[in-house]
């Protein structure tokens, strides 16, 4: 059972209750009074007001409210109601724009500023549904008859001890005041911290602050700041009260924060070296170098992860259709080509990003999952999972092949709308998963294999696959030269270290400022030459299908083209996409697609291939080995032997006889009676 314990608070003597109301009446009267008109014409429920406006007002009218929030708001709230009756309970006042100093981390509060007014800063990470709760109720004495109102602070109804007239203990509950309530769990942001696990607590939103404009932004994964009031929670065990107190913050307020970029603090000094940096020659080589620098090479899948990082331009069309800006990349690389070490430094350099292990995700972890919670928020609640809660950032996954094919599902929707929708026990709702995918797994057999198909060496399904604007192989192939060229730089970086080594990168503060400037400023238009370059390459690749040959690129390489394209002008801060930045996305597709969607087979590239689909070289296998099958069940019916198939497929160049028949098999388009024998469906 828990108690709601507050601080004891302070009694307002009369005369200073009648200067205080008189001092906020005065308030209203010369900033407020149109506000006030407008709130009643609409029928609202709530009168926002400018702390900042109180401060000059009044600073000792300002501070009374910071110490002792709780009576000096009912105070605040009896004098609107003077000054318009109509109003009464049915506005509430609700405060924003409150000083630096007032901000706490959640982290940091501590006992002393119980009964306070905090202000938090957290990301939503679980949520009940909106119940409506009592907080008066009324009593009729069995023996008097008389009304008797108990306020209600604890969870269970509570009934008064004894009648204030006769004493008797006797009570029928004849009436009741509800107000809508919600409890919510805020996080604290990622950026703000230091390596330390971050800290959690619990929110109290009631009355218009879970309106329904209100309630989707305090779901799961967005982030707001809480204005409110500290209080405690005390556990009741069997016959005692614990000694350990939880906290909780009655809120009196939130506003949501857009994005984690936009609270970055950019300087005049940092805009000027921003500026600066973008005007350099070098700026890409800097920036593509800055990438992980204690890593050798790699400087395709480091410029891609660059592009990653500042994303593209995410549209809505006039039917209110979205396409993504988030850019997402694979990366399948064989042991000791740094992997994880790539994904950990942007889990790092990014706020907000998420790094998760492929062996202990799941899709409750990944999207969001429902749990029961009857004590602190009461029954089915949402908590969301490293997709949701890295919003409008990257997810950087490792192992991604020991992913379950089930949970990997869960990724479809927010791979490409952006979104995650959930519908478990009571609870039915849409995410907001706005995430780059950045992936990282290992090849089925430990090494990668350029001859054989995608999906043959990861275990992904190929709807997911095909999701992935950019897909690349870090193999590990002997070489001295290049080897030495690595011993020198991991001797140069980690042991000798070598000031002139490090020139050419941009330091990672500076880096993450730069991205979130970016970010923030700039949104790239496509100009018709950056476009007609875009669309020569891809006309001209399609121009090499026929109806034998392998498609070479579909509309989906062309979104991400446009996409990489956008990010590429971001990193020069260019209001305007170039056939500069065309060129630099379509050199990275090609190298992505000569690295997965090239057949040897058909000596071209395939995207289906590419995306893990069957490649036009097998289909071409399957349709002869059907031929061969139609022919020989006119001869031998539905008892047709698989030696004779193999035969006639080799006749005709076809190899893996057995591994096409084992599929078809598993389709269920052959079916085998008996033994060495199959039949057609």
């Amino acid at each position: 059972m828990l108690v709601l314990q507050t601080r004891q608070i302070a009694k307002i003597e009369e005369g200073e209750r009648l200067e205080i109301k008189n001092l906020f009446s005065n308030f209203l009267e010369e900033y407020y009074l149109k506000e006030i008109g407008r709130i009643l014409l609409n029928d609202e429920k709530r009168l926002l007001i400018d702390f900042s406006l109180l401060e000059q007002f009044d600073i000792s009218l300002a501070e009374k409210f910071i110490e002792n929030p709780e009576e000096i708001l009912k105070i605040f709230e009896e004098t609107l109601y003077d000054l318009e009756p109509k109003l009464k309970d049915k506005v509430r006042i609700r405060f924003y724009n409150f000083p630096k100093y007032l901000e706490k981390r959640i982290g940091n509060l501590r006992s002393e500023h119980l009964g306070k007014l905090v202000v938090v800063d957290g990301i939503v990470k679980r949520a009940s549904e909106v119940r409506p709760e009592i907080y008066e109720a009324i009593f009729v004495c069995i023996e008097c008859k008389r009304l008797v109102t108990q306020i209600q602070t604890e969870r269970s109804l509570k009934k008064p001890i004894k009648c204030p007239y006769c004493n008797s203990r006797t009570f029928d509950i004849i009436g009741e005041k509800l107000y809508d309530a919600r409890w919510i769990v805020i996080e604290e942001p990622y950026e703000i911290l230091s390596g330390e696990r971050p800290s959690n607590i619990m929110v109290y939103l009631k009355e218009d602050l879970v309106e329904p404009k209100l309630r989707i932004k305090t779901d799961p994964g967005n982030r707001i700041r809480v204005i409110g009031i500290l209080k405690s929670i005390q556990r009741k065990l069997r016959k005692s009260y614990g000694r350990t107190m939880e906290i909780f913050i009655d809120a009196l307020n939130f506003e949501t924060l857009e994005t984690e970029w936009e609270d970055i603090e950019i300087s005049e000094e940092d805009e000027k070296r921003i500026i600066e940096l973008s005007k350099d020659p070098n700026l890409y080589q800097k920036l593509v170098n800055s990438i992980a620098p204690t890593i050798y090479g790699l400087e395709e899948i480091k410029e891609a992860i660059l592009l990653q990082m500042f994303g593209g331009n995410e549209e809505i069309m006039p039917d209110g259709t979205r396409i993504r800006g988030e850019i997402h990349i694979l990366l399948i690389g064989e042991p000791s080509t740094a992997k994880s070490q790539l994904l950990k430094y942007v889990a790092n350099i990014m706020p907000r990003a998420k790094y998760v292990s492929g062996s202990g995700a799941t899709a409750a972890g990944l999207i969001a999952t429902v749990t029961r919670d009857e004590e602190f928020l009461g029954g089915w609640v949402l908590e969301a999972g490293a997709v949701v809660m890295a919003n409008k950032s990257v997810v950087c996954i490792d192992e991604f092949e020991k992913v379950r094919k089930d949970d990997l599902i869960a990724l479809h929707e927010a791979m490409e709308q952006g979104s995650s929708s959930i519908a478990k026990a009571s609870i039915v709702a849409t995410l907001p998963a706005k995430t780059s995918i950045l992936a990282a797994g290992n090849p089925k057999y430990g090494r990668f294999d350029p001859y054989i198909p995608l999906r043959e060496q990861i275990e992904i399904p190929e709807t997911l696959l095909s999701r992935f604007d950019l897909k690349f192989a870090l193999r590990d192939i002997p070489n001295r030269e290049k080897d030495e060229k690595i011993l020198e730089h991991i001797e140069e970086s980690r042991f000798f270290r070598k000031e002139e080594k490090f020139k050419e990168i941009v330091p990672p503060i500076l880096l993450k400022k730069y991205i979130a400037y970016a970010r923030k400023n700039v949104f790239p238009k496509m100009t018709k030459e950056a476009l007609d370059k875009i669309k020569q390459f891809f006309l001209e690749s399609r121009l090499k299908y026929s109806e034998t040959s392998a498609i070479p690129i579909t509309m989906r390489q062309f979104e991400a083209l446009i996409r990489l394209s956008q990010a590429s002008a971001k990193a020069r801060l260019s209001n305007e996409v170039t056939i500069e930045d065309a060129e630099r996305a379509i050199k990275l597709m090609k190298y992505s697609l000569k690295q997965f969607g090239f057949d040897p087979d058909l000596g071209t590239i395939d995207i289906d291939r590419y995306e893990g689909v069957t490649t036009t070289s097998q289909r071409g296998k399957i349709r002869t080995v059907r031929q061969i099958i139609d022919e020989l069940s006119k001869v031998f019916g539905n008892l047709i032997p698989e030696e004779e198939i193999i035969r006639r497929a080799k006749e005709q160049g076809v190899e893996d006889v057995e591994e096409i028949l084992n599929k078809m098999k598993l389709s269920g388009e052959l079916i085998s009676h008996k033994p060495g024998f199959v039949g057609k469906i």
